[in-house]
């Protein structure tokens, strides 16, 4: 399970990657119109920043602090930038969840004390379905607005 979690995260994210190098004009990442309220850019840092938070600061004890607002709020990153923060995220993922085990992929996974209960498998598999959901609207931004 967690071998085949990790080559889908890492598939994803490559194809996140490539998304963003397909644009034609880099600028165009940060573009919202009409009812788009996320770009293409805001996205993969919330990804990066999703990612590196419940997967590597909650299950890898990696220290990283989330700062939620600016991957929302943060506009002009360079794409060589991001698709870096994307290769750090897959480094990050690979290395936390080659350190677990069956075991712990059955222990609960709390992001707050009001949530209903749920494994870490869970978990991470809805990560992957977030992941998944935003790749879509990365693809979709692209092919709208380049």
């Amino acid at each position: 399970m967690l071998q085949s979690l990790i080559k889908l995260f890492n598939r994803d994210l490559d194809a996140v990657k490539h998304e963003l190098l397909a644009y034609t004009d880099e600028n165009t990442i940060w573009k919202i119109d009409k009812n788009i309220s996320n770009c293409a850019g805001n996205l993969a840092l919330h990804l990066v920043g999703n990612l590196n938070h419940f997967i590597g600061a909650i299950l890898g004890n990696t220290n990283y602090i989330r700062q939620r607002d600016l991957e929302f709020s943060q506009k002009n990153v360079p794409v060589e930038e991001i698709v870096k923060q994307l290769e750090d995220t897959k480094v990050m993922i690979e290395s936390t969840l080659s350190n677990l085990d069956e075991t712990d992929l059955q222990k609960e996974y709390r992001r707050n004390p009001f949530e209903d209960y749920m494994t870490t498998e869970y978990f991470l598999m809805h990560l992957k379905s977030h992941l998944a959901y935003h790749l879509g609207q990365i693809n979709y931004h692209r092919r709208l607005l380049d």
